[in-house]
């Protein structure tokens, strides 16, 4: 009888016992998404790969030098849009200036709550990116993969880390 008890309990303990992230593992270990597809428009996947119900647009473009340091010369200024994000959700996808051949000339996070466009379309924003020959832009593409949430990794906190991480955010050079 008290072993029938132990073996009903058992599913709930490891219920209780796993940890957060895509697959149930014993120890400490790190996993890294893969890179996704870049485009205009991307719907947002978190680092399982499942889509988040969240799409990023990059409305649109334009070289011009940034209002508060117009000495700098031009920058890429961009318009985006989240669609279906809401306040307690807050995904983040990299933003990249790339050239003709899809290779990054400069990057950074965008996230879904600068999104605070006029009344209007409240789901959009605009962010600049800075890059060394912005003759050489052909386009703004988002990465799909969320960057909202890095996680500690095992070699920061073996007790608490581990577990599926966004890849490296881009960089100058990458191949998108």
């Amino acid at each position: 009888m008290l072993l029938a008890r132990v073996l009903a309990g058992a599913p709930l303990v490891l219920v209780v016992l796993s940890p957060s992230g895509c697959s149930f593992g014993w120890g400490c270990t790190d996993t890294t998404a893969e890179r996704g597809e870049a485009g205009v428009r991307v719907q947002i996947e978190d680092t399982c790969g499942q889509l988040l119900g969240v799409t990023a647009e990059v409305v649109d473009w334009n070289l011009e030098p940034h209002p508060q340091v117009p000495s700098e010369g031009d920058r890429v200024h961009f318009h985006f849009r989240f669609n279906g994000a809401d306040e307690y959700s807050a995904p983040a996808v990299d933003a990249c200036a790339v050239d003709k051949e899809r290779v990054a000339l400069g990057c950074r996070t965008v996230y879904s709550h600068q999104a605070f466009g006029p009344a209007e379309d409240p789901l959009t924003g605009d962010d600049w990116l800075v890059v060394d020959h912005p003759e050489q832009v052909a386009g703004v593409l988002f990465i799909p993969n969320d960057q909202s949430y890095r996680g500690r990794t095992c070699a920061e906190d073996i007790k608490d880390g581990g577990g599926e991480h966004p890849p490296e955010p881009a960089g100058r050079g990458d191949q998108l």
